[in-house]
């Protein structure tokens, strides 16, 4: 391990949906010195499909075992020469993952993708975060929950969704009994990545993090933890083994999950025994890299979004209908965790790219680089027109997969740019209701810090986000802020900072460009608005009984206004 005096180093990996990276940080200031990324190479960009049904999406497990050997010894052997590092520097490994992405294991832990009568079974795979297959389970919990009268969805926003854990396990032991039988326990890739390089895969004694088991699960500690037994043998009586293989306590990630694995440790390159942390989701772990305080909400902006704030654990907050969870300790220890979201925003820009796009923007070079300088161009409102943002059903505030996108005001003369600004557009507009949601019940939004691809890499994205939202948008300083956050973790638990906050203070931070509201365009956006909650609330909630007899005509009137058509 490093002496005092020498440089000391920790590593981030990140899973995120299509491949995973790690990051080498300098503990001293948060910089980087070393990254590596090993895309998946099993499915359509790592993910497996299902052409018949597309609520599926799941994931080769070897792909995460695979990805930790070569990102991990891809990113040592990457560091420059000049920075002072030597693997016994490394004094901390922080993981974070997608979630909720379960999946089945036997009775050491092993995926049961690994055996191989189960290797090309997709139930048998990782069920990744935005595999739907389970909506009608999701509801019935939901319903479940409430008739009986029980508390457990009180601190996930009131409705359960089909993203989460417990959903995806009663639908395989629905849809798939066979494998669900075959099966010991069911693990969040977030906890069997930290389990399985540190040799500590054992179900029942797996350390379990409290991001992934309390956002996802319906832990809580004021309840006992996971939901009782009674409660999901009402749902199924095959769940209660579920439980009961469960470790019954969660843990925070400035924990130790374990130490480096001496196989693992010789396949990466690194001395055995190098604390790891407590796994945690990546959007949570993204906050904290993103610098996250009290009163400040970090959008961590890629394929979907996740939308995070913290709250002080002395100070009073309601239950916020809508949200994916208010869970102690689950984004920094000693506070609240507040998780929102959005299904789909990068994945909404590549599906129309994609599919719908003409080839006079995909013939040459980038096409979404050719849609935004086009879109750039226009004034808002000056296409007339006014999408929403559920092409991959709704997450906040609604929790609803069913939901679906939705184009107004397109005519024989709408153009590729207008549509492509659109959906940028009502992907903000989408942003703008959860603010609006955390500050009903009390979250003040003080500033806003993005990160992620699309914050890291699309200015034209940046500003109708300031304009719409009206107010600043900042950027994470780090461009892998995931990461970041992961190692931010690997340094507390390899005791370079006595907490989070302080490995906060010198670690992270955000770039000087920021992002400002013009006035006019935040008025037009207001305008729009006020059209896009009708729609929301519309389609979005039963019994609305909403008037949209004139939304098509104002979006005209608005577009001719800006135009300067009489």
């Amino acid at each position: 391990m490093a002496k005092r005096g020498e440089h000391r180093f920790a590593i981030g990996v990140d899973y995120g949906t299509n491949s995973v990276r790690a990051v080498v940080v300098d503990v001293a200031d948060g910089s980087e010195v070393a990254t590596s990324v090993f895309p998946y190479p099993s499915g359509d960009h790592g993910v497996i499909l299902d052409p018949k049904n597309p609520n599926l999406a799941r994931q080769n497990p070897a792909d995460y075992v695979e990805g930790f050997y070569r990102s991990v010894r891809g990113a040592i052997r990457a560091v420059p020469r000049d920075v002072g590092f030597l693997p016994e520097h490394v004094i901390g490994i922080g993981i974070d993952t997608t979630g909720s992405t379960p999946l089945p294991v036997d009775q050491d832990g092993m995926p049961l993708a690994f055996r191989k009568q189960f290797q090309n079974h997709p139930a048998a795979q990782a069920w990744l975060w935005k595999d739907h297959t389970s909506y009608q389970e999701a509801n019935e919990i939901t319903e479940k929950a409430r008739a009986m009268g029980l508390p457990y969805l009180a601190k996930c926003g009131g409705t359960y969704s089909s993203e989460w854990f417990w959903s995806k396990i009663l639908h395989c032991c629905r849809a798939h009994p066979k494998v669900f039988q075959a099966a010991y326990a069911w693990v969040e890739l977030a906890d069997f990545v930290p389990g399985f390089i540190t040799g500590n895969l054992k179900p029942e004694t797996l350390p379990r993090s409290i991001c992934a088991a309390g956002h996802k699960a319906m832990y809580h500690e004021s309840w006992g933890g996971l939901p009782a037994e009674e409660f999901l043998a009402a749902l199924d009586p095959d769940l209660v083994k579920v439980r009961r293989r469960y470790a019954d306590r969660a843990l925070p990630s400035d924990r130790e999950a374990g130490r480096l694995d001496p196989a693992v440790a010789k396949k990466v390159g690194l001395p055995a025994g190098i604390p790891v942390a407590v796994g945690a989701f990546d959007a949570h772990m993204g906050a904290v890299g993103a610098g996250i305080k009290p009163g400040t909400l970090v959008k961590i902006i890629g394929t979907s979004t996740c939308d995070m704030m913290v709250v002080p654990l002395d100070q009073e907050i309601p239950d916020i209908p809508g949200l994916c969870g208010i869970v102690p300790h689950s984004i920094v220890p000693g506070m609240y965790g507040l998780e929102a979201g959005q299904s789909a925003v990068g994945d909404i820009f590549h599906w129309f790219v994609q599919h719908l796009t003409p080839a006079a923007y995909t013939a040459k070079g980038d096409p979404h680089a050719n849609l935004t300088r086009q879109a750039e161009t226009l004034k808002p409102g000056e296409s007339g027109l006014l999408a929403l943002d559920w092409n991959n059903g709704n997450r906040t505030i609604l929790v609803d997969p069913l939901l679906t996108g939705c184009l107004v005001g397109q005519t024989l003369a709408t153009t590729a740019p207008e549509i492509y600004r659109a959906l940028v557009e009502a992907t903000a507009f989408g942003a703008l209701t959860i603010i609006k949601r955390f500050e009903e019940y009390g979250a003040e939004v003080k500033e806003v810090v993005n990160c992620g691809g699309i914050a890291e890499k699309n200015p034209f994205v940046m500003q109708i986000y300031a304009d719409v939202c009206n107010r600043p948008m900042k950027i994470s300083r780090a461009a892998q802020t995931c990461a970041l956050g992961a190692a931010v973790f690997g340094a507390v638990v390899g005791g370079a900072y006595p907490s989070v906050e302080r490995a906060q203070q010198r670690m992270t931070g955000t770039k000087s460009v920021v992002f400002r509201p013009r006035k006019a365009a935040a008025e037009i956006y207001a305008e729009l608005y006020s059209l896009y909650r009708r729609l929301h609330d519309a389609f979005g909630l039963p019994n609305a009984q909403l008037e949209l007899y004139d939304v098509m005509k104002r979006l005209i009137a608005i577009r001719k206004r800006v135009r300067g058509e009489k």
